[in-house]
């Protein structure tokens, strides 16, 4: 399989995997967010957040991926982006990051959709109608089908893209994302891995 076409097919499992678990009670593939303890074999043992340790089978034709940090004037018109969001108590939707997604990979997942970063936490995967300043700060429109929001983007947060990583990258104390599925006898299955490189911490 090409780079480009592991690279869709990665974007495509990480936002689908929260997708769907929450609109069918029969698909068990979840996210386990935290930080490396080792990696034995194919074996990689992370410790949750919520503070347990649990290893994950990670095959060797697995994907890992990494994030680097961009500029949001890099998300022009027409962009198409991925913006984890927090809607507070007036409604209105505040970004936790913005990932610009490449041009290959438009269409990815798009939509508005409930997401498992936190209570009251939505993902929206669409394209940018216009970038403006206003008094609440730097506001993203975004249009998908179906639908259309506005996200307010804080100057605190991650505005990122996807960079190239290896099982190399996966060593202890670095953090990260597993897209997975329960398997036998407690070990999961992984599908994709986003993981921590040159600083910058993968926060979707």
């Amino acid at each position: 399989m090409s780079t480009l076409k592991k690279l869709c097919v990665l974007l495509a499992t990480l936002t689908l995997a929260c997708v769907s678990f929450a609109q069918t009670s029969d698909v068990k593939r979840e996210r386990i967010r935290g930080d490396i303890v080792s990696l034995r074999g194919n074996v990689l043992t992370v410790h949750r957040h919520s503070g347990d340790n649990v290893s994950i089978e990670v095959e060797p034709d697995v994907a890992v991926t990494a994030l680097k940090v961009i500029k949001l004037s890099d998300v022009k018109v027409g962009s198409y982006v991925g913006t984890p969001a927090i809607t507070g108590p007036d409604g209105k939707m505040t970004a936790t990051s913005v990932l610009l997604f490449p041009e290959a990979a438009r269409g990815t997942q798009e939509g508005h959709f409930a997401y498992d970063f936190g209570p009251n936490s939505t993902m929206t995967n669409a394209n940018v109608d216009s970038l403006v300043t206003g008094s609440s700060g730097r506001e993203l429109k975004l249009s998908y089908r179906g639908g259309s929001n506005t996200v307010t983007v804080p100057g605190n947060v991650p505005v990122v893209t996807f960079a190239p990583a290896t099982r190399a990258d996966l060593t202890s104390g670095k953090k990260v994302i597993v897209v997975v599925t329960p398997a036998q006898q407690g070990v999961y299955e992984a599908h994709v891995v986003l993981v921590e490189k040159d600083g910058v911490i993968p926060s979707l």
